[in-house]
This record gives C-alpha cells, sequence and structure tokens, in this order.
C-alpha cells in the first residue's frame, strides 16, 4: 500500500513521531466509501460507453480505459480498508499483497497515460487540424496501439510492487494487533537486492523518485504543453463559434487533468520530501518530519479519492454523458424498427421518433 510504504523509517530516533488514532476509523471509512462511488460511477461509464450504438468519438476510448483502470483499482479498498482499520496488520497473505499493490501502481501509471493520450489527442485534434495545418489521421487502429501501450507500459512500470511486495512480520509488543509475535505488514522487502540497508534505501529511494518522474512529473509536463498549445491555436485559428464549441469540449478533459494533478500532488511531493531526507540530501525539521509522518496516509488517501472523482465529474460537466447514461440505463434498444425487422433508413424521423430509440450518443469530449 502507498500509504505503508517504508519512507519515514528515517529519523525516528532523532524525531520522535506519533501515531493518530482516529486514522484508523476515518481512512478505512474514507476507502469504502470511495469503492461504492467508484464501483457505481466508473461502472456506469464502461457501460454507457460500450454499448454506445453512435460513432465513437477519438477520446471515448481513452475514457472508457481510464474507467477500466479506476474499476479494477477500487475493487481492491476493502482490503486497504481492513489493513488499515486493524493498524496495518495485514491478513490476507502474501499473494493478495502482492497483487493489491501492483494494481494500485497499475492504475496509477495507467491513469495519468490515459490522461497524457487524451491531451495529445485533442492537441491532434485542434493544432494539427487548424486552418493552415495538415494533421496525420488519427483512426481506431492508432487509437488501439496507444492503448496497448499504456497497459503495456504500465505494466512494466508496477512491476517492482509485484516483485517486492511481501507479508512481512516485524516483532511488536504484547497488546499489538498482531498479538506476542508482533503484526504482519503488506511492504517493499528489497533484501534479494542487498543485506546492507544503505543499499536497500537507496533502491526504494529510486524507486520512489522514478515513480514520481514518470507517473507524474513528466506526464504533466506534456499535458501543460498541449494545452499551452491549444490554448494558443484556439485563439488565433477559429472563428468565435467554433472556438468556443472546442472550448466547452476541452473543458471536461482539462477538468479531468487538473483533478488528477491535484489528487496524486501531495502524495508525491511528500513521498519525496521523505526520500530526500531519509538520503541525507534534505534535512527535514522535526516538526516538519512529524507532519509529513501523519499526512502520509491522508495524502495517499486523497489520491485514492481520484478514481471515484471521474464519472462524477463527466455528469457534472457534459450533459451528453448525463443523457447517455440516462437511455443506457432505463431503456433498452430494440432490434429493430416496427415488426423486429432492420430499422427504417429513411433520415425524416421525427424528433421524438429518434428518442425513443434509446440510441445513446457518444462522449463529446
Amino acid at each position: 500500500m502507498l500509504g505503508n510504504d517504508s519512507d519515514f523509517s528515517h529519523n525516528d530516533t532523532e524525531c520522535p513521531i506519533w501515531e493518530w488514532e482516529p486514522s484508523y476509523v476515518l481512512i478505512p471509512c474514507i476507502y469504502l466509501l470511495v469503492f461504492a462511488l467508484g464501483l457505481t460511477g466508473n461502472g456506469t461509464v464502461l457501460w454507457a460507453s460500450w454499448h454506445s450504438r453512435g460513432k465513437r468519438k477519438s477520446a471515448d476510448a481513452f475514457i472508457a480505459h481510464l474507467a477500466l483502470a479506476d474499476l479494477t483499482f477500487v475493487l481492491t479498498l476493502p482490503l486497504w480498508s481492513v489493513y488499515t482499520a486493524l493498524g496495518y496488520h495485514w491478513l490476507f497473505g502474501i499473494f493478495l499483497c502482492k497483487l493489491s499493490s501492483y494494481v494500485v501502481l497499475l492504475n496509477m501509471y495507467s491513469s495519468v497515460f490515459c490522461l497524457t493520450c487524451l491531451s495529445v489527442d485533442r492537441y491532434q485534434a485542434i493544432v494539427r487540424s487548424a486552418p493552415g495545418s495538415a494533421g496525420p489521421g488519427r483512426g481506431p487502429r492508432k487509437r488501439g496501439l496507444w492503448l496497448a501501450a499504456v497497459w503495456a507500459v504500465a505494466g512494466v512500470l508496477a512491476l517492482p510492487a509485484l516483485v517486492f511486495r511481501r507479508a512481512i512480520e516485524v516483532p511488536g509488543e504484547e497488546e499489538e494487533v498482531g498479538g506476542p509475535g508482533g503484526q504482519t505488514v503488506c511492504d517493499m522487502d528489497l533484501s534479494p537486492l542487498g543485506q546492507d540497508e544503505e543499499v536497500q534505501d537507496v533502491w526504494l529511494a529510486a524507486f520512489g523518485l522514478s515513480s514520481t518522474a514518470v507517473g507524474f512529473v513528466l506526464p504533466f509536463a506534456i499535458m501543460a504543453s498541449c494545452y499551452g498549445l491549444i490554448g494558443g491555436t484556439l485563439s488565433s485559428h477559429f472563428q468565435r463559434r467554433e472556438r468556443d464549441r472546442r472550448r466547452r469540449l476541452l473543458s471536461v478533459i482539462l477538468t479531468l487533468v487538473l483533478a488528477f494533478g491535484l489528487c496524486w500532488l501531495p502524495f508525491h511531493l511528500v513521498k519525496t520530501l521523505a526520500t530526500l531526507d531519509g538520503l541525507g540530501l534534505l534535512r527535514l525539521p522535526c516538526p516538519l518530519h512529524a507532519l509529513a509522518y501523519i499526512s502520509h496516509p491522508y495524502t495517499t488517501c486523497l489520491a485514492y479519492v481520484n478514481s471515484c472523482l471521474n464519472p462524477l465529474l463527466y455528469a457534472w460537466l457534459d450533459p451528453d454523458f448525463r443523457q447517455r447514461c440516462r437511455r443506457t440505463l432505463s431503456c433498452r434498444h430494440p432490434p429493430g424498427g416496427r415488426g423486429g425487422g432492420a430499422p427504417s433508413p429513411e433520415p425524416s424521423a421525427t424528433p421524438s421518433s429518434s428518442n425513443t430509440r434509446c440510441e445513446a450518443q457518444s462522449f463529446k469530449a
């Protein structure tokens, strides 16, 4: 679990720290709430997206896979909820420890990579298609290759959790949750890389800093560049009506990016500070070190909240998505026209007859 990494095992003798007991109740409650909202919301997004009868827009596939990544992750939250409620005592064995930790990192990487692809896709759709520009074609085959690359790269980058996470027995006092033998934590075990603790600390820092660089800093630099170029293009190359329409379409994706950044930035910031402090490259004052230690589980919790936010943002910002969900969840697609035959190809159907067909429109983002 990201919130129980060994980032804060340094300086504990120099800077005494204390546990905030309400965390063992508050955080599990938030996890279960995120689980319920994320399961319902992301499941609805996938259902509405994959049951669409209309022509799919280029952003639809990325949004669907973003929902798939979030849905896969929230399924692990009941395990983390129990783990936290028991004072970080892992009951579920080494296999689920490895798998759940792997899914957490897989979600982080695949989500930010999907958002990056959405940003690049909007760049190609707007900047490269601006008057006077000749951009390359964007088709289902290319989107499929992008998505395959997203999951392949995310899967490889998340492998350290699958390889080095273990259910580790740690000594403790009799009154602790684990009993006389201590408790079991689901944490990184880097002993295969060397028995020297300093070597293990360097490896742990390398994993942490590289995940922040590849899973947060670099993607956000790409996204910022794309949106900067998009803003300039919208201001100078399109008429006002077309510019306003494209801005509305862009606002949904931009809001998703900002939500991801606001949710994950505190986690990466606290983790980076702790890593640099552990390496001796940055010496945190004791009050700041204690504050970072106490806030680390909450920054992790905030990062996890992002997995249930996206469907709420779709519903808030995109009226077409709301209409799509209503039609998908409340109606069944008829097999055809009258008598079950093929639908009429005539384009002269009245609006009322079109609406009764419950045809889900594709995302307008």
